[in-house]
């Protein structure tokens, strides 16, 4: 079963960056998930699949992989181009502006 190693991106909710400093080491799924017909829930009988770790380097997570024998795949993070404005948020607020402010 294939592991991949990878570094989280942010949430698309926020524009912070937590939870994306650690490197996660998943299994990739080995079998497609079922519906239950009585029910009607999803569900799957991998349980490598639940298995999540963090760790602190990508380092660290390929000598674990390595260590235990798991085959793994690296996925390299793509880095984000910095958005940062003259004056800030506090220029939304700005008590020397030439123009009325408006959404």
């Amino acid at each position: 079963m294939l592991a991949k190693i990878y570094k989280p991106s942010r949430s698309a909710m926020t524009s912070g960056t937590a939870k994306t400093k650690e490197w996660v080491f998943e299994f990739s799924p080995e079998a497609p998930r079922k519906i239950d017909p009585l029910m009607g829930w999803i569900g799957n009988s991998d349980m490598k699949q639940q298995v999540r770790m963090e760790f602190e380097s990508k380092d660290a997570a390929i000598a674990y992989a390595e260590a235990k024998g798991i085959p793994f795949q690296v996925i390299e993070p793509k880095k984000r181009k910095a958005n940062i404005r003259m004056g800030g948020y506090g220029e939304n607020f700005a008590t020397n502006r030439r123009t009325t402010w408006t959404h």
